[in-house]
């Protein structure tokens, strides 16, 4: 009877059996949030963050220069690029298991027993062998998938990796945003400060002259230095506070920062190019719109692909080493005929005892997932939390801005009035510096409301996953 080979039965039993796998059937888990965001706030008609570029958004030609340099220099930026590529090549390793690794093999040894060692000492003092092989060591036959567990679980952390980058970005071009506008707001307080200290200035000058005349008395004339050295405080303070803004900037820039940037007078953040209202969509939209949602996935996906892995260790794990070349005692004649050699060593590995070891393992792949579940959630929730937080700052941010805005008008009216009064010896200077405080308190917080408005719409676009497209991606 003709005996069949035994490397193409093998061959075809590990094909056979290529489609087993032990990895649990994956299902996204339910979003732990109501369906709706708080107050169900109206749409506005535009495209949605997500595909909306961070050129159409950011407008602002100072502001996407800055944009530009970040993503060119940012070291966070630089390192979540790095690590995709280190991810990738984990995966690449993780997938070359599957296919011999094929390497050719040269060996020669001379070698001379002793005289008690020495079989037949006819033959000589000193052997030799030489032997040339070309074939594969220890190559499993992934027959119940432990090793294509392994892939899949590092292919979903590569490809958890490039989401991240993809949120790194986003958080990236937002921070840049949000520091050009706090940098805005500093010059734009620095010159109300200044003007302030102006104005303080010259009542000081005017108390003294009253005071010098006998009109007022010293307690006005001391109230109104005071008030004086109180606003250059203040300007003190806001300078220190715009070069700590501007270094925070510098740093994400990975760059000084230009000092056209915030070129444009002294308009500071009405001088602004608006930025678009986009739609909230629903709360479903943000498993598919944000990256660090998507990156929580991929990894839940991961720590599935692992319980299969921990799965087939349970099983037999069966591994070939194989080769053919040839073997001589003379190197003269290593490639003769009559020199040829093979050799076809299959081994079958069963696990019988391991102290608890592979069901320790299958528990903790088991609970890795329930982690990973358990991330997946929060980053949803959080998201959910993120974009309700956003829209409540765009229905009720824009009346505040407007009335404070209206507030300063009504100050400023107040301290002309006040200053007109005092000059014409009608109101005390009480009433003049309780104006001239209340005038700059309001410019301020004005400015202060403001810049969080324009924020809380770099906010929006952010948490509802803009930022990433371009109008390069394709």
């Amino acid at each position: 009877m003709t005996k069949k080979p035994l490397i193409p039965t093998v061959l075809a039993a590990a094909m056979l059996l290529a489609g087993c796998s032990l990895i649990p059937t994956y299902e996204r888990p339910a979003a732990p949030v109501p369906t709706t965001f708080p107050g169900d706030p109206a749409q506005p008609a535009g495209q949605a963050a997500a595909a909306l570029p961070w050129q159409d958004f950011f407008t602002d030609p100072r502001l996407s220069g800055l944009i530009q340099t970040a993503l060119a220099n940012n070291r966070d930026l630089r390192v979540s690029v790095l690590n995709i590529e280190q991810a990738r090549a984990q995966f690449q390793i993780e997938r070359s298991a599957l296919f011999p690794a094929l390497g050719l093999t040269g060996a020669g040894s001379r070698s001379s027993p002793n005289a008690y060692q020495a079989i037949d000492p006819s033959q000589g003092s000193v052997s030799s062998q030489y032997s040339v092989n070309f074939g594969f060591t220890a190559w499993e036959l992934d027959f119940f998938g432990r090793i294509r567990a392994l892939k899949d679980q590092a292919l979903s952390q590569y490809l958890a990796t490039e989401e991240s980058r993809k949120a790194a970005q986003i958080s990236l071009i937002a921070a840049v945003a949000s520091g050009w506008l706090t940098l805005l707001a500093d010059d734009e307080l620095l010159e109300i400060t200044r003007q302030t200290m102006v104005t303080r200035d010259e009542s000081v000058r005017l108390t003294k002259l009253r005071f010098d005349n006998g009109v007022s008395s010293e307690i006005d004339f001391q109230a109104a230095n005071s008030q004086a050295e109180t606003a250059r405080a203040a300007y003190a303070q806001q300078q220190r506070a715009r070069m700590q803004d501007e270094n925070a900037l510098a740093l994400l820039l990975g760059a000084p920062v230009p000092a056209e940037a915030t070129a444009g007078g002294t308009k500071g953040l009405a001088g602004i190019r608006p930025m678009p209202d986009v739609p909230a969509g629903l709360p479903s939209d943000l498993l598919t719109e944000r990256p660090d949602i998507r990156a929580a996935e991929q990894q839940l996906i991961a720590a599935n692909a692992n319980i299969g892995a921990a799965r087939a260790n349970f099983f037999p794990r069966v591994s070939l080493t194989s080769s053919i070349g040839t073997a001589s005692s003379e190197f003269s004649n290593l490639f003769d005929r009559g020199t040829k050699a093979w050799s076809f060593a299959p081994t079958v590995t069963l696990p019988i005892f391991d102290a608890g070891r592979n069901i320790a393992g299958l528990n903790s792949a088991k609970a890795g997932r329930e982690i990973a579940v358990a991330q997946y959630e929060k980053s949803v929730q959080t998201a959910f939390r993120e974009v309700a937080d956003a829209l409540a700052g765009r229905a009720t941010l824009g009346e505040q801005a407007r009335a404070q805005t209206a507030q300063a008008d009504a100050e400023a009216v107040r301290y002309k009035l006040s200053d007109l009064r005092y000059r014409n010896g009608i109101a005390s200077a009480l009433d003049l510096l309780d104006a001239q405080r209340s005038l700059f308190t309001a410019q301020q917080s004005a400015v202060a409301t403001r810049l969080l408005q324009l924020q809380n719409q770099v906010t929006l676009y952010k948490t509802l996953g803009g930022g990433w497209a371009t109008r390069n991606s394709g």
